[in-house]
């Protein structure tokens, strides 16, 4: 069983217990999830089944989008409502024309903290074990990019927003800061994920519908198969030379490959470009490797699917 789930996580979960279930489901170890949500949000979470697991790299760095709801009046020390409130609550809220400008001032390249409850590493140990004792650490901040930070609907105390950021942005480090900017803190109080990458909740299954569909056999409505991940990458039909070479961790050639692509645009390079990425795949239509090299003359697999 290889793969992708995409799971729609409830509340007050944790992407952790998430995996848990389903390695009860399926009574299988080999289960990983693309990226964590935090207990309190909902939305997609990507998880990995067997080989798909060794695509971390490759999925952790995917784009996210978020929509969620921020209380004004006051911050907490865990940037969300699950934390205790620093401060009273003040009821000096700003105006929406001023919310907005605020609000913009975070989009683009920013520097951004990890929050003190998170499971940041700090010497090898989260950040949240070092909060619950009360001691502060001092962290670099890590540069992130917020394509857009957006005002929705403004009910004071709360209002209503949509986000898209790059990968390992803090939502609630967004709310916390905006908070600090309009001066009258703030804190996130809902928060749900709408897309990582190209996937979308909207074809996100729940716990108990996967456990279902598992029990009828209907894998094929949930298993995305690692033959359909990772589309962006060109795909590459190797002969049967071309896979025992690959499967040994060797690098193929013009020759060891099935030119033209079926159905595919044959692959040509930028002048200048980079090394890509390219889906090594065999005649029989099963993924047996992913490979880098800047053009077609080589090819080396950097991860074999054995």
């Amino acid at each position: 069983m290889d793969g992708l789930i995409l799971i729609h996580k409830p509340a007050n979960v944790t992407s952790h217990d998430v995996v848990a279930q389903l390695r009860k489901v399926f009574s299988l170890q080999k289960i990983g999830h693309f990226g964590t949500l935090d207990p309190m949000a909902t939305g997609l979470l990507l998880v990995a089944v067997g080989k798909a697991t060794k695509f971390f790299p490759f999925f952790s760095t995917l784009d996210k989008s978020y929509q969620g709801r921020i209380r004004l009046g006051f911050s907490t020390d865990t940037y969300d409502s699950s934390g205790v409130p620093l401060g009273v609550d003040h009821a000096d809220y700003p105006n929406s024309e001023a919310i907005r400008l605020a609000m913009t001032a975070f989009e683009g390249e920013i520097d951004q903290a990890a929050p003190p409850f998170s499971a940041k590493k700090y010497k090898g140990r989260p950040l949240y074990t070092f909060a619950r004792k009360k001691r502060s650490v001092e962290l670099q901040p890590f540069r992130r990019k917020v394509h857009f930070f957006r005002l929705k609907n403004y009910a004071p105390p709360y209002l209503d927003f949509e986000a898209k950021c790059s990968s390992g942005t803090y939502i609630r480090t967004l709310a916390h800061d905006l908070g600090r900017r309009l001066g009258c803190g703030a804190h996130l109080a809902e928060l749900i994920r709408t897309e990582v990458g190209n996937y979308r909740l909207t074809e996100g299954f729940s716990l108990e519908e996967i456990k279902a569909l598992f029990i009828a056999g209907r894998f094929d409505r949930f298993l995305k198969p690692l033959e359909t991940l990772l589309p962006a990458f060109p795909k590459i039909v190797l002969t049967e030379s071309g896979r025992l070479l690959v499967q040994n961790g060797r690098p193929v050639f013009p020759e060891h490959m099935v030119q033209p692509l079926p159905g595919e645009p044959l692959y040509s390079p930028s002048p200048g470009e980079p090394q890509a990425v390219f889906r090594l795949f065999s005649q029989d239509g099963r993924l047996v490797a992913l490979a880098k090299g800047g053009n077609l003359s080589s090819l080396s697999p950097v991860l074999v699917l054995t």
